[in-house]
């Protein structure tokens, strides 16, 4: 499984982006997919996953009802729309993707929000 993040930049607080993940290979496999993020001197840390069918969603605390995770399957792309961000949200952010004991990582994009 291949994964490609696009959609960060440069944001001013309260403004709002959206980031994609498209996934191609063997993502029949995919079970998990979820959006991870890791600021400079932290740990990376879980923001957003969705489980196959979208039936079930979980946010990190700091991001409910900020950040909303959805998985478009036909297109095999994942998307993280987030609102009012703050300077705290600035990090790089990974998508991942879990299935059959296998997790794969994207590169990553950058998300910078002043303030």
């Amino acid at each position: 499984v291949q994964l490609v993040e696009s959609g960060g930049g440069l944001v001013q607080a309260g403004g709002s982006l959206r980031l994609s993940c498209a996934a191609s290979g063997s993502t029949f496999s995919i079970d998990v997919m979820g959006w991870y993020r890791q600021a400079p001197g932290n740990q990376r840390e879980l923001v957003a996953q969705i489980f196959r069918g979208g039936g079930r969603i979980n946010y990190a605390d700091s991001v409910k009802g900020r950040f909303t995770i959805s998985r478009d399957s036909a297109k095999n792309t994942m998307y993280l729309q987030m609102n009012s961000l703050t300077p705290e949200d600035t990090a790089v952010y990974y998508c991942n993707a879990w299935g059959r004991g296998l997790s794969y990582w994207g590169q990553g994009t950058q998300v910078t929000v002043s303030s």
